[in-house]
């Protein structure tokens, strides 16, 4: 893992689980402008690396959390999201990688 990747996964991390509180509407609109452009960077990188399956996986986050046209899961939905990917951000942060 490249070490500029590590602190936008861990902004990503804290963004999204911090969404399971109760926020002002501003804030997710925020969230989901910061994930579109983390999860592009960290696509970028992926695909710098030829790692066509992580490159495919943060297009695909960074189109479900792009700000501009809206994606309408409802709000449970939208939770159990941030928490899947929030953990899969932590479990990407702390395997060690292959060789």
């Amino acid at each position: 893992m490249n070490i500029k990747e590590i602190p936008i996964k861990i902004v990503l991390t804290i963004l999204l689980f911090s969404c399971l509180f109760n926020l002002p509407y501003g804030y997710y609109q925020l969230v989901r402008f910061l994930g579109f452009l983390g999860f592009s960077v960290l696509a970028y990188h992926a695909h710098k690396k030829d790692s066509q399956i992580a490159s495919f996986i943060f297009i695909g986050l960074a189109l479900l959390f792009q700000p501009f046209f809206k994606v309408v899961l409802g709000r449970q939905i939208w939770s159990l999201v941030d928490i899947i990917v929030g953990l899969g951000l932590l479990i990407s942060i702390l395997a060690k990688p292959k060789k």
